[in-house]
């Protein structure tokens, strides 16, 4: 047994500008592109979302809201080096430790001792780093993460099994992990507003809305998790697949699945700090039959753009002819990351900053709330199907 600390840094690369930038220091400051593009907010200081500023919000949107606020560019390395000095203090206090993006981690540390240890960990983050850090404590990571969101800002705070209750059931359903406003509108229409709403909810009631994650999320709205805490382990490939629901005839449908799949194997790579050098393409068609085709990098890769653009070539060479009933794609040949940003002209940093945001925003919701256009017309093309 042991207790679970969820450790979150607050508004991280903002805390860092702030940090090494003394003179924004109070006031509002947002990471982000280019406003005269289509530049989005990567992040942004507390000071900022006091105007209602948020990630992944347009930054003409963001300036309007409040025309003073400081506009820099993403620092990705310098960030990374941060984040990296924030681990090596982790490590300090427990080498069990399961990393789940650049600026949160969880901790396992013995029984009793969470709040403890997180005081410990809070003063010197902020001692040795100036780093604002918020902290949950709990018994499982579920409970942990509440417990972190509730005490943002620079909080601690604890939730306990016992208190889910009288603390948790009050709360709106989305405090649930996983749970975004499409999800939250479809409960609501049903009269499911609270957590205590959802875990009072008959199954099959629950299951007509969520489909199969319904008993997932009907554990948490109980303060069940049943996840342990994963370390990291060299994996040998990531892999995704797609089952259509209907066979499919339209090329245009199963390349915008293509784009939906590397996004989320872009998201794996670079949430676990992998670059890949092969990359499989796989087809089912109709009548079962299943092929598959890899093709080899002269460099690893991260990126979403060069997965699609990959497995697209693929498709083009070997799709034979519809209708299709899968499509998959596998990255392998593992590399772990070295070098801290991509290099690159104008594109590329586009490219970086999108996946950045997208990956924050997945981290955040626990799935992708939001799509590139092609990905989104082959979400759309297929339920015409």
């Amino acid at each position: 047994m042991q207790e679970i600390l969820l450790c979150d840094l607050d508004a991280f690369f903002a805390a860092v500008e702030q940090r090494d930038n003394p003179e924004l220091r109070g006031r509002p400051v947002i990471i982000g592109g280019a406003p005269e593009g289509r530049g989005v907010v990567a992040t942004c200081s507390y000071e900022a979302r006091r105007f209602g500023i948020r990630s992944a919000m347009p930054l003409k949107q963001a300036l309007r809201l409040c025309s003073e606020a400081v506009l820099l560019p993403v620092d990705l390395p310098r960030y990374r080096r941060a984040a990296s000095e924030v681990l090596a203090l982790y490590r300090r206090f427990t080498p069990r430790i399961e990393v789940v993006s650049i600026d949160e981690a969880y901790l396992g540390v013995p029984p009793g001792e969470g709040l403890s240890i997180a005081r410990a960990i809070k003063e010197e983050v902020l001692r040795k780093l100036q780093l604002p850090l918020s902290i949950g404590v709990s018994v499982n990571k579920l409970l942990a993460k509440i417990a972190c969101n509730l005490s943002k800002p620079r909080g601690l705070r604890a939730l306990w099994p016992e208190e889910v209750e009288d603390i948790l059931w009050p709360l709106p359903v989305e405090v649930l992990p996983g749970i975004g406003p499409r999800t939250r509108e479809l409960l609501e229409l049903r009269g499911i507003k609270t957590v205590r709403d959802l875990a009072l909810a008959p199954i099959y009631l629950l299951k007509e809305i969520l489909g199969k994650e319904a008993f997932r999320f009907k554990e948490y709205s109980q303060g069940i998790d049943r996840r342990g805490l994963v370390f990291s382990r060299p994996p040998l490939s990531f892999s995704k697949e797609r089952t259509f629901a209907q066979d499919v005839h339209r090329p245009e449908v199963l390349q915008g699945a293509l784009m939906l799949l590397a996004e989320e194997l872009g998201f794996r790579l670079r949430r676990n700090g992998y670059l890949a050098r092969n990359i499989t393409l796989k087809l089912r068609f109709a009548d079962f039959r299943t092929v598959a085709r890899s093709r080899s990098l002269r460099e690893g890769t991260n990126r979403d753009s060069v997965i699609y653009r990959v497995a697209m070539e693929l498709f083009q060479e070997f799709s034979a002819s519809p209708p299709w009933r899968l499509v998959g794609i596998q990255v392998a040949g593992l590399d772990r990351l070295q070098q801290l940003s991509w290099l690159g002209d104008v594109d590329e940093e586009r490219e970086r900053l999108l996946a950045l945001v997208l990956d924050s925003l997945r981290s955040r919701y626990g799935r992708p709330v939001v799509h590139r256009a092609s990905g989104l017309k082959g979400i759309l093309l297929s339920e015409e199907e």
